[in-house]
C-alpha cells in the first residue's frame, strides 16, 4: 500500500478550537455538563456530523461538486447507486422535509412519500441512534448551504433495482430500534459501541453481506469484500494476524486522528475521506471509547 503524504498541519489540527467544541470535549469525558443554550443544536449536530465520517457518500468528489449535492456513485455487487442531494434545497433537496420526514428516513428507511429507499442508505445503522442526536443532526443540516442539484437515477438492473421487494427485505434483514446500553460494560465502552454501531455506521462497509445484500451479523466487523470504490474494507476485530490485534489503543485513536497505521503507511480512499472530513475533529475521549470498544470485540479471521 503505497505512503500518502499528509502536510503536518493537518496532523496538528485535530480538536476544534471554538470555545463550543471545547464544551462539547468536556460532555465527552464526563464533565460537569453545560447549561442548554451554552452548546446550540447545530453545533451538537455538526459534531455528529464528524462522527459519521462527514456523510462523505452525498458529496461528489468531482471538480466543481458542492457539499452534499448528491450524485456520486456508489458501487455494489448489485450495480450503481447515486447518492442523493441533502441540502436544504426545497426542489432537490430536503428543504421541504419535515424532522419527522428525516427521523422516519433515518430509523425506518422509508422518505417522505412512503417509498421505501435501498439499503446502500445506510438506515439499518442510523435507527440505533438516539433520538435527540438525530433532532441535532437535523438541525446542523438545516444550516448547510441549499444546491439545486437534482438526483440522478441509479443504475442497478432488475430485480435489484425494484423498490417492490423492499420491504420484505426489511423483514428478514432489518432490525429498527435504538441503541440500548449494556449495563455489564463500562460507559466508556457503551459510548464506543454506540459511536461504532450507530452514528460511525462502521459495520456497513466492514462486514460481509449475504447474496441479499443483508449483513452477516455472526462476521460483524470482520471485513468486507466489496467496500466502497471496489475496495476491500479491512478487519477491525482484534484478529493477531486478519484484524487489528497487533495494535495498541494508542495506534487505534492515532490512525483515526491522522490517518497514519503503527508501520507508519497510511490509510487510502474513502478511509481517508473519512479521517481528513471526519475523524480527526473527534475528541480524545470518543476516539478513546471507540478504540476500547473494538479492542473489545471476539477476534475473527
Amino acid at each position: 500500500m503505497a505512503l500518502r503524504w499528509r502536510a503536518p498541519w493537518r496532523a496538528m489540527t485535530l480538536l476544534p478550537s471554538t470555545f463550543a467544541a471545547l464544551q462539547l470535549m468536556a460532555m465527552a469525558q464526563g464533565q460537569p455538563t453545560p447549561a442548554p443554550d451554552a452548546v446550540q443544536p447545530a453545533l451538537r449536530g455538526e459534531y455528529l456530523f464528524r462522527v459519521s465520517g462527514g456523510c462523505g457518500c452525498h458529496t461528489d468528489r468531482a471538480p466543481g461538486s458542492k457539499l452534499l449535492a448528491g450524485g456520486r456513485p456508489i458501487h455494489s455487487p448489485f450495480g450503481y447507486f447515486r447518492s442523493t442531494n441533502i441540502t436544504p434545497d426545497p426542489e432537490t433537496g430536503m428543504g421541504r422535509w419535515s424532522e419527522a420526514d428525516f427521523v422516519r428516513a433515518m430509523t425506518r428507511g422509508v422518505g417522505p412519500q412512503g417509498q421505501h429507499y435501498f439499503p446502500v442508505f445506510p438506515y439499518t445503522s442510523f435507527t440505533r441512534m438516539r433520538r435527540a442526536d438525530l433532532s441535532d443532526l437535523w438541525a446542523y443540516l438545516r444550516t448547510v448551504p441549499p444546491v439545486r442539484q437534482p438526483n440522478q437515477p441509479h443504475e442497478v438492473p432488475a430485480p435489484y433495482g425494484w423498490r417492490a421487494p423492499l420491504p420484505g427485505w426489511q423483514m428478514v434483514f432489518f432490525r429498527p430500534g435504538e441503541y440500548r446500553p449494556d449495563p455489564s460494560r463500562s460507559k466508556e465502552w457503551n459510548r464506543g459501541a454506540y459511536l461504532v454501531q450507530a452514528v460511525a455506521h462502521c459495520g456497513e462497509c466492514h462486514s460481509p453481506r449475504t447474496l441479499m445484500g443483508g449483513i452477516r451479523r455472526s462476521r460483524y466487523l470482520a471485513g468486507g469484500l466489496w467496500g466502497p470504490e471496489d475496495k476491500r474494507a479491512g478487519n477491525l476485530t482484534p484478529h493477531p494476524k486478519r484484524g487489528l490485534g497487533a495494535w495498541s489503543l494508542n495506534d487505534l485513536t492515532w490512525a483515526l486522528k491522522t490517518g497514519f497505521k503503527p508501520d507508519g503507511d497510511s490509510v487510502e480512499a474513502v478511509m481517508g475521506e473519512l479521517v481528513d472530513d471526519g475523524y480527526r475533529h473527534l475528541t480524545a475521549a470518543d476516539l478513546q471509547a471507540i478504540g476500547t470498544y473494538l479492542r473489545a470485540l471476539p477476534p475473527l479471521p
